[in-house]
Order: structure tokens, then C-alpha cells, then sequence
């Protein structure tokens, strides 16, 4: 599995009236080999943007992304080694849950026999091998959201990004994935970065959380520490007693 580290990173996207929006300011941030880490702040605080950055979707202005202690700018986000699972899961409804799952070792050229034993072990892993010849349309939400999950896992990625994965389902759903996704991480061993606007799932899940806001990190530390010690009043206010 990889390490993940952003170095003086900042991102600026053109605004209204021809004004840059800054991102991200300088952050930076390391993640362990195999560790959960969760990011948290409110929206527009550059949760999302960070992400999008360690995949390669978007590029730096400034500062560097490694993995593995190997700068990767300038890689393309297929050979990262990275995957994402969206807020939304984007499933392609004509296809079968069998068909989602496959079709990024369809465009890698998986051989067809290794493809489909990877997608049913993965279907195994997720609950999903009665649901295989299902349309998402026959699919309940949280079947959507395993699919797309599994989308992502069959590749066997060295890093698993999420974004706000859980937050269109409803609470029964959300605190059972959310007991899945600390299962994969934990099975697989994935260095795994999940973003949330939800202070009690980024506790819940992380192994040390980062708190965002205005485009710079104001704290990383574990749960205990966070709730213990909060480096600033944001963070305080932000991880409120009545919210924890």
C-alpha cells in the first residue's frame, strides 16, 4: 500500500469576475501506509479539491504530491495506482452490477476469465453475489453505493479515496457502510483518505482526522486528541460536544 503526502500544496480556480478563487493554501499533509484517514470541514473548504488533486484530476499550482515518496504531478491518474468513489455512485444504468464492477478491468485488459473471478470475489466481500445480473434500477441505494464501492476495490488500488460516499443514503444505511468501509480498510490493508462534512462520521471512522477550513488544514490528530486538545476555536467549534 502507499504513503500519501502533499507538500505546500495550493489550488486556485478562476472565480466571478475574472477573480481566482484560492482552494487551497499551502497545505500540507502526510498519510500513512495502511492508515484510515478522515477530512472534515464545511463545504467549499477544499475537502473535495484535495482529493481530486492526490487522484489527478486536477493539477497543483504549486508544491508537490507523493506517493510512495515519488513526486507524481505529473503522472496521469491512470497509472497512480489511486481510485475514487463519488458522492454520487455514477453507475451506468444499462449495464449489470457484474458489468459496473468489471468494466475498469475492462478497460485495462484484464484477461476475461482473471476479470470475472476478481469481480465475483469482490461481489463475495461487498454481499453482493445475488445481485450480479441486476440493473441499478433493481438495486436498492445501498447496493448502488457497494457497487460503486467494489468499482473502485477490484481494481486493487494503493490508495482508496472517498467523497462523501455516504451522504445521499439515509442513517440505517449510512451506519451500516459506514461499519463495511472500516471493515475493507482493515481486510485489504488500503491507505484510505475519505472526505465528510459530518464531524460524527470523520471521528467514527478515522484513525486521525484532518479539520479543514478556508482552504488550509487547522489540525490533524487522532479522535481522542482532537476532542482532548483542539489546536483552534474552529476545530472546537466544529467538533461541538453536542455534535460528538
Amino acid at each position: 500500500m502507499a504513503r500519501v503526502k502533499l507538500q505546500d500544496v495550493s489550488k486556485t480556480f478562476p472565480g466571478p469576475k475574472g477573480r481566482n478563487v484560492m482552494a487551497l493554501q499551502r497545505v500540507g499533509l502526510e498519510v500513512a501506509e495502511r492508515e484510515f484517514l478522515a477530512i472534515v470541514g464545511p463545504s467549499g473548504c477544499g475537502k473535495t479539491t484535495t482529493l481530486r488533486l492526490i487522484a489527478g484530476l486536477e493539477a497543483p499550482d504549486a508544491g508537490t504530491i507523493s506517493l510512495n515518496g515519488k513526486i507524481v504531478n505529473d503522472v496521469p491518474p491512470a497509472e497512480r495506482e489511486v481510485a475514487m468513489v463519488f458522492q454520487s455512485h455514477a453507475l451506468f444504468p444499462h449495464l449489470t452490477a457484474f458489468e459496473n464492477l468489471a468494466l475498469g478491468l475492462k478497460l485495462r485488459r484484464v484477461p476475461q476469465a482473471e476479470a470475472a473471478a476478481r469481480v465475483r470475489e469482490m461481489a463475495e466481500l461487498l454481499g453482493l453475489a445475488d445481485c450480479l445480473a441486476r440493473r441499478p434500477a433493481e438495486l436498492s441505494g445501498g447496493q448502488r453505493q457497494r457497487v460503486a464501492l467494489g468499482r473502485a476495490l477490484v481494481r486493487r488500488p494503493q490508495v482508496l479515496l472517498l467523497d462523501e460516499p455516504l451522504s445521499n443514503l439515509d442513517a440505517p444505511l449510512r451506519r451500516g457502510l459506514r461499519r463495511e468501509l472500516l471493515r475493507l480498510h482493515r481486510e485489504l490493508g488500503l491507505t484510505t483518505l475519505l472526505v465528510t462534512h459530518d464531524p460524527a462520521e470523520a471521528l467514527a471512522l478515522g484513525e486521525r482526522v484532518a479539520v479543514m477550513n478556508g482552504g488550509v488544514i487547522e489540525q490533524v490528530a487522532t479522535p481522542a486528541e482532537l476532542r482532548a486538545r483542539p489546536a483552534t476555536q474552529l476545530v472546537a467549534a466544529f467538533l461541538d460536544s453536542s455534535v460528538i
